[in-house]
């Protein structure tokens, strides 16, 4: 088995006050990188601000430290401009790890009471979002390497039109973000259910439905 997968339920939700330290739990009054405040409107606020797991950049850290000892046993064997090159094509290899680290460093995965935004890019910044109202489902998987260092990728599916704010990948400690993001939508969904059984329980009991007329018949005996 590859995996695990988890899909959203009508589950109990348990409180979390706390969240580990690398996933910010950002209350009303709370702050958050100011490049993501920005994109908040005046009416919201976050829930949930995250940076992806270091892990998305491991593929970049291996490759270097992998060109590094490939560029030691070549400078051993070249020498001159032949050597320059070797040790050139690795500086190049480790500008554009900087550049990656860089990029992580400004992308966030945000949960806000209304929406689920995913703000990336350093240079050009590209902001992708998904109201919470439109969440049909929601879903996480874990390979066995995302079980070891603690990460998942999350699936969204949304009523309508398909949506690229999709899938999410590199999310820390997925199942306290997956309580957190199922305990806003169902949240929102009892608002609704509530709202609409105390109106037909009003209709019931209006002058003009045949229940509440019949009371005022008796009202008046």
């Amino acid at each position: 088995m590859n995996g695990e997968q988890t899909t959203a339920g009508p589950v109990l939700i348990p409180e979390i006050t706390e969240l580990e330290d690398d996933m910010l739990h950002v209350t009303p009054t709370g702050t958050a990188p100011l490049f993501v405040n920005k994109f908040l409107l005046a009416n919201e606020h976050q829930v949930v601000c995250v940076r992806f797991h270091l892990a998305k950049v491991l593929g970049p850290v291996s490759l270097v430290l992998a060109g590094l000892i490939v560029a030691g046993l070549l400078s051993t064997v070249t020498h001159g401009n032949a050597r320059a090159a070797v040790w050139l094509a690795w500086v190049l290899l480790l500008l554009w790890l900087i550049w990656k680290l860089l990029n992580w460093l400004v992308d966030y995965f945000v949960v806000t009471s209304k929406r689920v935004l995913l703000a990336t890019g350093l240079l050009r910044r590209k902001v992708e979002m998904m109201p919470l109202m439109k969440v049909t489902d929601m879903s996480y998987e874990q390979s066995i390497r995302g079980r070891m260092f603690r990460y998942g990728r999350f699936i969204f599916e949304s009523a309508g039109q398909e949506q690229h704010l999709r899938e999410v990948d590199y999310i820390p400690h997925p199942e306290q973000f997956y309580l957190e993001i199922v305990g806003l939508i169902f949240t929102d969904e009892d608002k609704v259910d509530n709202g609409g059984f105390l109106r037909r329980v009003n209709s019931w009991w209006s002058d003009s439905s045949p229940l509440g007329y019949r009371c005022r018949l008796i009202r008046q005996l």
